[in-house]
């Protein structure tokens, strides 16, 4: 019998269905890696940031699934960065970068924020709220005919 993380198969209960939270939840983390993988090393400096915000925001706001996106990037540690560089200039990193994304799949809204912990030395990325969009109530009433019929 394969183990798997030190369960046995027949201890565990697979889910066979994936939710539109999980996948909405997923979509949130996916966006939150591909952005930093994608931007970290960027060369910005105190006169470019603020494009490189918007950039990143734009870049991101294209992928399925995105309704916002909001990048800050830690001005004074951009300061300090550059005044250490013959170059005026220094690569974007984790410590920098604080984003909120939100992602809206079906009827779940997924807040998730990468952001720098310094307890932890670590860009951490988490999801923060999770929301369902209400659906009207629906009741069952029979008709004239006895069929059984749905109303909002």
């Amino acid at each position: 019998m394969k183990e798997e993380s030190g369960l046995r198969a027949e201890e565990v209960e697979v889910e066979k269905e994936i939710s539109d939270r999980d996948k909405a939840l997923f979509e949130a983390g996916i966006k939150l890696g591909a952005l930093y993988h994608q931007f970290i090393g960027t060369p910005v400096s105190t006169e470019t940031l603020e494009k490189l915000e918007r950039a990143i925001e734009r870049s991101v706001s294209l992928q399925p699934w995105v309704s916002s996106v909001e990048v800050e990037i830690d001005r004074e540690k951009v300061r300090l960065c550059e005044n250490e560089q013959q170059f005026k200039y220094c690569e974007l990193n984790g410590e920098m970068l604080d984003v909120k994304v939100v992602v809206r799949y079906a009827d779940v809204e997924v807040h998730a924020r990468m952001k720098y912990e310094e307890e932890m030395d670590y860009p951490l990325m988490r999801v923060e709220t999770v929301f369902f969009k209400k659906r009207k109530k629906s009741s069952t009433k029979s008709n004239a005919s006895g069929s059984m019929t749905n109303t909002a």
